[in-house]
């Protein structure tokens, strides 16, 4: 787990870049091999913090449909990843979700979380997408995938209780810039000097290692 909450969303507002996701894949390259083009990024995947799905839910009686209607709900994940074709621009292949162990959150919690998860993503869905991105069709995947990010004070039952259920994990700690920024108390009103990326920018390098 990270001992501050301070920690937990400098690693929620770090890994809504895409740039970002790619640096954290590379620690767990099964999940990296499946990124459709390394040439092109920006292109190949979108990150979405904090994800909403729209779940169809449909009631029978006498097996005959009665009711359909739509859902809006938020999932238990902190970051929904999603792959894209860079050429065709449509969603493929497999999702991720990314679970950032919460201050205060034990083995327990951040596997009902995944399971919760699997529960809703297991059928009749389409993800809520960001406006720049919603031209991107976004139904359900073929697979859905779970990455779990703890720090260097998550416990150690956490980390043997996922390695145990055969779940991928990595330790990780936030870009400290982010952290220092918090610590210093920087002013709401000043604005940002770092811009945000382009909608679908090409990246100049394959380079995987």
């Amino acid at each position: 787990m990270f001992a501050k909450k301070s920690e937990y969303e400098a690693l929620l507002a770090q890994y809504s870049d895409h740039h970002a996701v790619i640096e954290l894949l590379k620690k767990f390259r099964p999940y990296l091999e499946m990124v459709p083009s390394m040439r092109r990024p920006g292109e190949s995947l979108i990150s979405i913090p904090l994800p909403l799905i729209i779940r169809r839910i449909e009631e029978y009686q006498s097996g005959k449909l009665v009711q359909s209607r739509s859902e809006v709900t938020e999932l238990p994940c902190d970051v929904g990843i999603l792959m894209c074709d860079p050429e065709w621009k449509i969603k493929i292949g497999v999702e991720i979700c990314i679970f950032i162990c919460r201050p205060s959150e034990d083995f327990s919690d951040l596997l009902r979380r995944w399971r919760r998860t699997q529960q809703m993503l297991n059928d009749g869905y389409e993800w809520v997408m960001p406006r720049r991105y919603g031209h991107i069709m976004s139904d359900a995947a073929d697979e859905v995938l779970p990455l779990f990010i703890g720090g260097v004070n998550t416990p150690e039952r956490v980390v043997r209780g996922l390695r145990a259920a055969a779940l991928p994990y990595v330790q990780q700690q936030p870009d400290s810039s982010l952290l220092l920024a918090d610590e210093q108390g920087a002013s709401p009103m000043e604005p940002s000097s770092t811009e945000l990326p382009e909608a679908m920018t090409s990246e100049p390098s394959d380079a995987v290692g």
